[in-house]
């Protein structure tokens, strides 16, 4: 067998070993570039350009519901909800009196004239925000009285100007005893209080709720300037909506130049050139644009969930970009001339490039069996940035470099050289005792992925530093919980719901849930119902219960109807025919198990206890409780169709079934190593656990391929026994997997420091795993390989 290795001279030549063909054809594109080096450069640059312009094209989506496709039935469930009541859109106002000495703990009270005055305040201007559809507070809550047989129904504060201290304490004793209000709208303790204004988002305006946000960011500033002893805390769905559509721009202002200048540091200390770190940056820096400005020419729709794109593109691009630059150090430093030494390293590193390309970006378009849609725009803008770099790498790059004057290269080898010659050295020597060691410790980390919870909560998506999670934080602390889980229980036909057997079960189920643990209050008909009860029998306590006749619960009902004013009407508890009713479980700080099995429990309790009106669990919070698991059993095929795959292509690659299976192991056991020590150390996951193994199974095939096409030629070229290959591929190659994979942990670990919880446990565990793959290619890899490829020996 022939093959053909190219000599100092740049004249290739045949050699021992396979692929001559290949080679040859490898040579002459390398000559090829060379020779037309200026006009690749304006073609690249030109079609860069074109590309780059689609960026303008680029849209953000701020609604938080991106996360689910349409057809995930938890999301079906939710609207079909909101169709039958009303959407649970809104912006809540907390409002927390400084601390002064009135009340006993230190903390002031909400019920002053003062503070009640600037609650209605809140009230009437909330009313103005752009598509509110209805606002409660403490001070428009409706109080209801009898008045002989007539039912009275009014604001719980309706003369502002009048209030004193003596109304200001009526008003605390009636709210106090309020089990709608109290947990919801002001605390048991009466220092904090909150207005919850409901938003009906237009579908066709995307922009509707910036224009919320910002006319309540107008109100709330007005206010901390007129009342500078009261802080102001807002929240809510359309304030989580902004925060998700501001994340990106937010999160690449400080990830993005970070991330470059680790870069600049990783590359600049590691090649010790000033314009080979320059150029690199340059092209990852391209690579990037490309990538963005084709998103936009595509239509994709950016949102927090793409946040990572344009950090881990860099990372992705930099391993070409070193392996280029590391092949041609080592050619000039053998004594190659500028031009030669271009044409070896394309030849060397043209068909690994291209196969870590395309493993690459098999393992990020897998994303697109993921649950969740932003995930699926991240895989896909990723995938076309690797692309766009190997296409860049391959053109653009190693003409600048055929045109660039070098400085002429000492015949002296680099400490990083010498280190990883005498690596390789001890890998051969040690290769059994390597084997069993790393075999066992592959083992025992991996076990650990086991202890691994499904974990999250969607309220803590948003690190400490976001305003959105300090003000969410205070009002779960010291008011109410925020996340719901809400229940639709069907009525036995058209008014079914004044049946005083179906309101005995809606009001045990309330009862149930109250006694549950985190749950702060809980919202039903039944609750309106006794309070009604108890009005027309003077507010006596003993009424406070659900009446005995169909006919005079129903009658309440109308009569409380008929009373309420514009916007505070029933519909968002019963539906139009009253054949239905809405229960709403408030729940403070809740993880996604938590509500996962709450709402279990539930349903269970319903079945059990009250058959006829079981309604499934449901709600913003439910939908995000169970994307996780979701996710996991999305991507799990998503990981293995990427697996098998990646695997064909290697196996035809590197024209080796032995040595193609051989190198599966490197690039699986990377991934259930960090996720072994993230169990042992951390024990929960969320969101991003899933997508880790396909983002992650792509990249660390880099190095493995780079590893055994290094060993094969010295095997097939060179006719190098296992172990002397073994030593050759850790001198020809070792420097840089330890330059590129530095790079691609540094630039992971930039994401890890993101605020946004999603893409920060992404970056970690990505890290993780692209270090242990690193430990696996230079210590287990070499063991396996020399056992397995001992037979050709």
């Amino acid at each position: 067998m022939s093959a053909t290795k190219a000599t100092p001279t740049g004249t290739p030549h045949t050699a021992n070993g396979g692929g001559g063909q290949s080679n040859t054809i490898r040579y002459v594109y390398g000559e090829w570039v060379v020779r037309f080096a200026w006009p690749i450069i304006i073609v690249s640059l030109l079609l860069s350009a074109l590309a780059t312009f689609g960026m303008s094209r680029l849209q953000y989506n701020p609604d938080n519901r991106v996360f689910f496709s349409p057809d995930n039935p938890e999301l079906q469930a939710l609207e079909a909800l909101e169709q039958t009541y009303s959407k649970t859109d809104n912006v809540f106002i907390a409002v927390a009196p400084v601390a002064d000495s009135e009340s006993g703990d230190g903390r002031s009270t909400v019920f002053t004239p003062a503070i009640l005055q600037l609650i209605s305040e809140i009230t009437d201007r909330a009313w103005t925000i752009p598509y509110s559809s209805r606002v409660d507070s403490l001070t428009n809550y409706q109080y209801t009285r009898a008045d002989g047989d007539d039912l009275l129904v009014s604001a719980l504060l309706e003369e502002v100007d009048t209030v004193d201290a003596a109304l200001a304490e009526e008003i605390k004793r009636i709210a106090l005893s309020k089990p709608f209000l109290v947990n919801r709208l002001v605390s048991e303790d009466g220092t904090v209080t909150g207005v919850n204004i409901t938003v009906l988002k237009p579908e066709e305006n995307d922009q509707a709720v910036y224009e919320v946000s910002s006319y309540v960011s107008d109100i709330v500033q007005e206010l901390e300037v007129k009342y500078p002893d009261v802080n102001f805390y807002v929240t809510g769905g359309v304030l989580f909506d902004v925060a998700f559509a501001e994340l990106p721009n937010q999160e690449n202002a400080i990830l993005v130049p970070l991330m470059f200048f680790l870069i600049l540091l990783v590359v600049g200390l590691s090649l010790k050139t000033v314009w080979a770190t320059i150029l690199v940056l340059a092209l990852i820096g391209l690579s990037v644009t490309v990538a963005m400005g084709i998103a936009g020419w595509a239509g994709f729709e950016l949102s927090a969930g793409t946040t990572g794109a344009p950090v881990i593109i860099p990372t992705l691009s930099v391993a070409h970009c070193v392996h280029l630059m590391v092949t041609l150090r080592q050619r000039r430093v053998a004594g190659y001339t500028q031009h030669e030494a271009v044409v070896e390293s394309l030849r060397v590193n043209l068909s690994p490039i291209i196969i870590t390309s395309v493993t690459t970006a098999i393992g990020f378009l897998s994303l697109n069996l993921s649950e969740a849609p932003p995930f699926r725009v991240l895989g896909n803008i990723v995938a076309i940035g690797v692309m766009a770099a190997c296409v860049l790498s391959l053109t653009l790059l190693p003409a600048i470099l055929s045109r660039l004057r070098m400085r002429s290269y000492g015949s002296g080898k680099s400490y990083l050289f010498n280190l990883m010659h005498s690596l390789g050295l001890f890998v051969v020597r040690a290769q059994k005792p390597l084997l069993w060691i790393c075999g066992g410790g592959i083992l025992l980390l991996a076990l650990g992925a086991t202890r691994i919870e499904l974990n999250d909560n969607f309220l803590h998506y948003f690190g400490d530093e976001f305003e959105i999670r300090q003000h969410t934080d205070f009002v779960e602390n010291r008011l109410t919980g925020l996340n719901a889980i809400e229940f639709s229980l069907p009525a036995p036909g058209d008014g079914g719901i004044s049946d005083p057997a179906y309101l005995a079960g809606v009001d045990a189920f309330v009862e149930w849930l109250k006694q549950q643990d985190k749950v702060t209050n809980v919202g039903s008909i039944a609750e309106v119902i006794k309070d009604l009860n108890q009005s027309m029998h003077g507010d006596d306590s003993e009424y406070y219960r659900i009446p005995e006749s169909r006919d005079l619960a129903a009658q309440y009902l109308l009569l409380y109807e008929m009373s309420l004013p514009y916007g505070l009407d029933l519909n968002n508890q019963i539906d139009i025919a009253k054949s239905q009713s809405r229960v709403i479980a408030l729940v403070r700080e809740a993880s996604s198990v938590d509500l996962r099995e709450l709402n279990a429990r539930a349903e269970q309790w319903l079945q059990q206890n009250q058959s006829a009106m079981y309604g499934k669990g449901s709600g913003l919070s439910m939908i995000f409780a169970y994307i996780s698991e979701r996710n996991i059993n999305s991507m799990l095929f998503g990981s293995l169709a990427a697996l098998f795959a990646i695997s064909l292509i290697l196996i035809f690659a590197l024209r080796s079934l032995r040595v193609g299976l051989v190198s599966l192991v490197p690039n699986l056991v990377p991934a259930a190593m960090a996720l072994g020590i993230w169990g042992y150390l951390v024990g929960e996951a969320g969101l991003s656990v899933a997508i880790v193994v396909a983002v992650t199974l792509g990249i660390i095939v880099d190095d493995t391929v780079h590893f055994l096409s290094k060993y094969l030629r010295a095997r097939r070229e060179q006719g190098l026994s296992p172990a002397d290959a073994v030593v050759s591929a850790f001198d020809t190659v070792g420097v840089a997997l330890w330059i590129t994979s530095v790079a691609l942990i540094a630039g992971f670990l930039v994401l890890s420091v993101s605020g946004f919880k999603v893409n920060a446990e992404m970056g970690l565990l990505s890290a993780a795993t692209i270090g242990f793959a690193l430990l696996c290619d230079y210590f287990f890899l070499p063991a396996v390989l020399l056992r397995a490829d001992r037979q050709t020996d």
